[in-house]
């Protein structure tokens, strides 16, 4: 079974089918016997938080394309295996598939390339780490539907205190402000822990943030364009070693923190900077101490610029489904109305212009640096490899757990780039 422990799970965030859900829509874990029973409906499969994102969507096309849109919701892992299943059968009950970022590799074979929707136009307006994972041996085989990627909170009445402020500048000799550099980061995350309270956080248990600091450092992640193991290079080391040393300055216990408790304990007001995914930014509780007291700003670059990970996720045509033509026609219906999305639960979209029309409103301030982020020429998706989720649970986060608990990082590295040598044989 596949699990996302380590990446951006929808699931997690809600977005549950309720009354307030379309009533054209079906909600729940069946779905019809066999798709395409009219030429104009179409069947959407999807996790369970990601309906929200697809629900203003499909209103607009039932009107404007004349599609009778019907969702069924499973969570993350009944997700994976329903796809499993369905495509190793040959026969499916879903005509469009929302389908995380990791999975297009291994779900290849069995996915209707949808070359024609990405003209020129479309893709000037996708970001370009997106354009580059939706295309697998030659063909585009999904759409971007949403995407992430992490910035930077921090707390603006922490920062903006004077006292702070004196304080911070005698000390370090520049003004406290949000951080545009690696050691700015760890100085002010070095200034504020002090008095039962922490400068940042430091997720062992998760992946991404690591990783992004071996892009910025000039490295592909884990493999080579050639699918070569360079875990053990400089840049993973120079990596690794400056995410363990932020333990310093982070709460106890980081090799159990991920994304859930990195949130709450931002939330909560126990550190005073986190690197999150943007999306974050419109859900903090209005009830949360740190409510109304939140500042964003674009990632920082390494020696290779700014990059991160992105989180994708992407609408796909089974090659199993009779109703091709509806499919294709919902999922270009989606890409022309993709900013619905940012005025659902979740709060996103996967067009640039989408997230660009709402940059500059009030609420959405995390826009900006996100745009940054995702724009950014280091940024760049996972490695394409249907082994990538193992390898992310077998060897990277036993690793950085390892790591940031006081692993030598050198004998790490080499360790689990033959435990990857394996995995991949």
């Amino acid at each position: 079974m596949l699990t996302r422990k380590s990446t951006f799970r929808l699931a997690s965030l809600g977005g549950l089918c309720t009354a307030a859900a379309l009533a054209a829509t079906a909600c729940g874990a069946g779905g019809p016997a066999a798709s395409g029973t009219a030429e104009s409906s179409v069947t959407v499969l999807v996790e369970a938080g990601g309906h929200a994102e697809l629900a203003g969507v499909a209103e607009v096309c039932e009107e404007s394309a004349g599609l009778d849109v019907t969702f069924v919701e499973l969570p993350y892992d009944g997700l994976f295996n329903r796809l499993s299943s369905e495509f190793s059968s040959g026969t499916v009950s879903f005509d469009v598939a929302a389908l995380d970022s990791v999975w297009l590799p291994s779900f290849k074979d069995a996915l209707e390339p949808i070359d024609e929707l990405f003209t020129d136009e479309v893709k000037q307006d996708i970001f370009p780490a997106l354009v580059e994972e939706a295309n697998v041996d030659g063909h585009f085989i999904g759409m971007p539907a949403w995407t992430n990627a992490e910035i930077i909170l921090y707390r603006t009445d922490l920062f903006e205190d004077a006292e702070n402020m004196g304080d911070f500048e005698a000390e370090y000799g520049y003004e406290l402000a949000a951080p545009t550099t690696w050691q700015q980061y760890q100085d002010i995350s070095e200034f504020f822990t002090r008095d039962g309270m922490y400068g940042t956080d430091v997720k062992g248990a998760v992946e991404t943030e690591w990783l992004a600091h071996v892009l910025q450092a000039g490295s592909p992640m884990v493999l080579d364009e050639n699918n070569n193991v360079i875990i053990d290079n400089d840049a993973h080391k120079e990596a690794l070693d400056f995410y363990v040393s932020l333990t310093e300055s982070a709460p106890p216990g980081a090799a159990q923190v991920d994304w859930a408790s990195a949130q709450n304990l931002f939330n909560q007001g126990k550190t005073a900077m986190t690197r999150f995914w943007a999306h974050a930014y419109r859900q903090i509780p209005d009830d949360a101490s740190v409510a109304g007291k939140v500042g964003t700003a674009a990632m920082i670059g390494g020696s290779a610029g700014v990059a991160g990970v992105p989180g994708p996720w992407y609408l796909s045509v089974p090659q199993a489904t009779e109703n091709t033509e509806s499919a294709k026609k919902f999922i270009e219906c989606a890409y022309e109305n993709n900013s619905l999305g940012i005025e659902s639960s979740l709060g996103l979209a996967s067009r640039i212009s989408a997230f660009e029309q709402y940059q500059d409103e009030e609420g959405y301030e995390s826009f900006t640096p996100l745009i940054a982020t995702l724009n950014a020429e280091a940024t760049a998706t996972r490695p394409a490899t249907e082994k990538w989720q193992q390898i992310v649970d077998t060897v990277l986060i036993p690793l950085l757990q390892k790591a940031v608990a006081g692993g030598d990082t050198e004998t790490l590295l080499a360790d689990a780039k033959k435990q990857i040598e394996d995995l991949l044989k």
